[in-house]
């Protein structure tokens, strides 16, 4: 492949890297895995058509996101394989832009995605995941999924369907007013730093789950809070965050959420779902690790 073939085969693998990534970020709920994903769906398409056998792709948008699908599968059955990342172990990577922005201009932040959604994603299978991924999320017919997992097409209609039930059970509607999340968000932030119970259960949604994930920062990396009172009973560490550090209003997949720094340092990003009016769910990440890797040039300094 000479130099122009080369340019011009990156030039079209350019116009579906948004594709893929929200592909393999939906699959993998990590932004540099689902990076990674696409920069291997580049390789085997750079080594297939070294190999005189592009010719043989018809459909490139359809091949790359099979390349990336199978390549995600892998890492996940991978994951399982190596127990580096168990069931409820961590909160998937937020992916964090300006509350005062359209996340249309990012295909990872459409509203099917919301952080709720990636956790519930997280503790399906990994065939489960991949058949509802691409065929729910992205409309990939069943005749295309099946032979990315040597499945048939019923065998592969079988596992979305199982995942749907999983997913529809377990993963909340939040509300579809940003400025009405935001109204609850903020009365959140207000409550937490008058240090005011009441206020803070009034928006909290009885059945409310907090999931933190602080990484290997503290002993036992996650932890979940399930109940109003068991979240408001974290009243003295939201108001110590919300005093201390400079917080400030962000879009976390899309959704209205909290930014936290301390002189400049990013110490948490918060999710929020909300329905209803309340607040449903609170995704906390605080690992200094991951939050160190995030990609924050959509928030305005």
């Amino acid at each position: 492949m000479n130099e122009h073939d080369f340019l011009f085969l990156a030039r079209r693998f350019e116009e579906h890297r948004t594709h893929l990534t929200a592909v393999a970020y939906r699959m993998l709920g990590s932004l540099t895995d689902a990076e990674d994903a696409v920069q291997e769906s580049w390789l085997r398409l750079a080594r297939t058509t070294g190999d005189d056998r592009a010719a043989d792709i018809d459909n490139l948008g359809g091949w790359l996101t099979t390349v990336v699908g199978r390549v995600c599968l892998d890492m996940l059955r991978s994951r399982r394989t190596r127990r580096e990342d168990p069931l409820d172990a961590r909160l998937p990577d937020p992916v964090v832009s300006d509350d005062g922005a359209d996340p249309a201009h990012q295909a990872v932040l459409a509203d099917s995605v919301g952080l709720a959604l990636l956790v519930v994603l997280e503790s399906l299978k990994p065939a489960e995941r991949l058949a509802f991924v691409l065929h729910d999320l992205f409309g990939m017919p069943f005749e295309q999924i099946a032979p990315i997992m040597d499945r048939t097409p019923v065998a592969a209609r079988k596992l979305a369907s199982r995942a749907r039930r999983r997913v529809q059970g377990a993963a909340p509607t939040p509300d579809p007013d940003p400025a009405a999340q935001r109204r609850v968000v903020d009365a959140f932030l207000a409550a937490a730093r008058g240090g005011d119970l009441t206020a803070l259960l009034a928006v909290l949604d009885p059945d409310v789950t907090l999931r933190a994930d602080t990484g290997k920062a503290l002993p036992g990396g996650m932890r979940v809070l399930r109940g109003a009172q068991a979240v408001a009973g974290q009243l003295a560490t939201f108001q110590r965050m919300a005093t201390v550090s400079t917080t400030r209003p962000a879009l976390v997949n899309g959704a209205a959420g909290l930014v936290n720094t301390i002189d400049g340092t990013l110490i948490s990003v918060m999710g929020f779902t909300v329905a209803d009016g309340r607040i449903l769910e609170i995704d906390i990440l605080s690992d200094p690790d991951r939050l160190a890797r995030l990609d924050l040039a959509g928030l305005e300094r």
